[in-house]
C-alpha cells in the first residue's frame, strides 16, 4: 500500500467479523468499505496533488472539522433535549450520561445560538423561556 490507501485504510477500518448483523452482510459492509477507501484515496490524492501538502496532514484537518461539526451537533442536541423536548427537559444527568459532558458541562455546553439554530431548524420556539443563563452573544 502506499501512503493514499494507508490514510484511507485508517479512516475506513474494515469491520471485524461479528461486527455486523445479519452475519450474512459482512461481505457486503467489506465491500462498501472497500469503496469508501477508494473514494477517499482519490479525494486525498487530488487534495494533496493540487495544494501540494502533506497528505496526513491533510487528513487531520479533515477530521479536526468532522470533529467540530459532530461537537456542534451534540451542542445542539443538548439545547434540543434541554429546551425542547417533551413536556419537561431531559435530566441533566441523563444528558451528562449519554454525551460524555459532565453533568455541570451539559449546562455550559450549548447557548442562545444553539437554541435559535434549534428553533430555526425544527420550526418551533423552546417550551420555556430562558431566563438568567448569564450568557451574551458575542
Amino acid at each position: 500500500m502506499d501512503l493514499i490507501e494507508e490514510l484511507a485504510a485508517l479512516r475506513n477500518p474494515m469491520p471485524e467479523p461479528g461486527t455486523v448483523t445479519p452475519e450474512d452482510c459482512y461481505a457486503d459492509a467489506c465491500e462498501q468499505v472497500e469503496e469508501q477507501r477508494k473514494r477517499d484515496a482519490l479525494g486525498l490524492e487530488a487534495a494533496s496533488d493540487g495544494l501540494q501538502t502533506n497528505p496526513v496532514l491533510l487528513t487531520l484537518e479533515d477530521l479536526k472539522a468532522h470533529k467540530a461539526a459532530v461537537d456542534a451537533q451534540i451542542r445542539r442536541l443538548l439545547a434540543y433535549g434541554r429546551e425542547f423536548h417533551g413536556s419537561r427537559p431531559i435530566a441533566l444527568e441523563e444528558l451528562a450520561r449519554h454525551s460524555g459532558f459532565s453533568f455541570s458541562g451539559v449546562r455550559t455546553a450549548y447557548g442562545e445560538s444553539e437554541i435559535r439554530h434549534v428553533a430555526a431548524q425544527i420550526g418551533r420556539e423552546p417550551n420555556r423561556p430562558r431566563r438568567g443563563t448569564g450568557k451574551t452573544e458575542q
